[in-house]
């Protein structure tokens, strides 16, 4: 059995018998005026953090989901399209697909607003998205692409690429790792499914999504995930894994490289009323300006007495130098 098809049975497992404990759960429950999450979504709530952020989600954006869990998500993205088939939900397990079906018609009846309608699920896999080119606003994914081996993750991010607009985001939560895991951790199925053991760390992760051909990287949260330990996992030592937020947006890649924004800052305290670079930056006396990794260098690089720039916080909201 592959580690796909271990992958699958768990999730069958899952949806025929929610799982509070199972994986994630750790993400937000969003309820935003008007939108209330049934209980049984809360129940079947396995995520590592949430790709709903309203920001990305104006003007009736078309909306992917892959991995559909029991639809949380999906309810979130369609209060922000209540057009029919306006989010495209996609699961390779027929019970959680039928599970999100059923659960969608008990959103019916707690949300006026909401109709099942709203929602196409289809079956679909990752690896293989049966959605036109070009055609989408906003993917996203939660807690489903760490699950994946290096070459699987490089096809199911190109295929993201292929169904993005240009300047189309794709929203994503994953676990992430900066020590090194043994083989035994890594090469174990349940554990992978379990979204623990495929954890890459955020540099190659965000390598992963730029050698793909996205030019801008946003990084919005960073927190504490879980811990595999010698007494429960195959291990020697304590091994901390976080869990990430993240926002790929299809943009060219710039000649002088990709825009990774880590939660970097840059203040200008000279005596002028702002500072120019000539690179289209300009820094007003002492006030803040988000800056990408890339721009953070190039300021560094001046070295000036009258420029500060912050350590990364791994939390991004925007308003940035690109």
């Amino acid at each position: 059995m592959s580690y796909l098809e271990t992958t699958k049975d768990v999730y069958k497992e899952a949806a025929l018998t929610p799982d509070v404990g199972l994986c994630c759960t750790t993400n937000p429950i969003w309820e935003f005026p008007g939108l209330k999450i049934p209980k049984i979504m809360q129940e079947m709530n396995y995520g590592c953090g949430t790709t709903v952020h309203a920001s990305d989600l104006t003007n009736n954006p078309k909306m992917l989901y892959v991995g559909v869990g029991g639809g949380m998500e999906l309810l979130q993205f369609s209060y922000f399209n209540r057009t029919k088939g306006g989010v495209i939900g996609l699961d390779v397990v027929d019970e959680m697909l039928e599970a999100s079906r059923k659960n969608f018609k008990i959103a019916e009846q707690e949300n006026d607003w909401f109709k099942s309608e709203f929602v196409d699920l289809r079956k679909g896999d990752a690896l293989n998205l049966p959605i036109e080119d070009n055609s989408i606003d906003v993917a996203a994914q939660n807690c489903l692409f760490n699950i994946f081996k290096a070459e699987d993750l490089k096809k199911a991010i190109a295929e993201m690429y292929r169904v993005l607009k240009p300047h189309g985001r794709l929203v994503m939560s994953d676990p992430t790792c900066e020590q090194p895991m043994n083989e035994e951790l890594r090469n174990d199925e349940r554990l992978r499914a379990l979204c623990l053991s495929g954890s890459l760390p955020i540099n190659e992760y965000v390598k992963m999504l730029t050698d793909a051909g996205f030019g801008t990287i946003e990084i919005r949260a960073r927190k504490a995930y879980r811990i595999l330990d010698p007494k429960h996992y195959p291990t020697d030592e304590v091994i901390f894994i976080e869990s990430i937020e993240i926002a790929a947006i299809k943009d060219p890649v710039l000649p002088d490289g990709p825009c990774v924004f880590t939660g970097k800052a840059a203040i200008y305290y000279g005596d002028e009323a702002f500072f120019d670079d000539g690179n289209g930056h300009i820094l007003l006396q002492n006030q803040p300006l988000a800056i990408c990794n890339k721009t953070a260098d190039q300021f560094a690089a001046l070295n000036r007495d009258d420029i500060y720039i912050s350590e990364a916080t791994y939390h991004y909201t925007g308003g940035g130098c690109c």
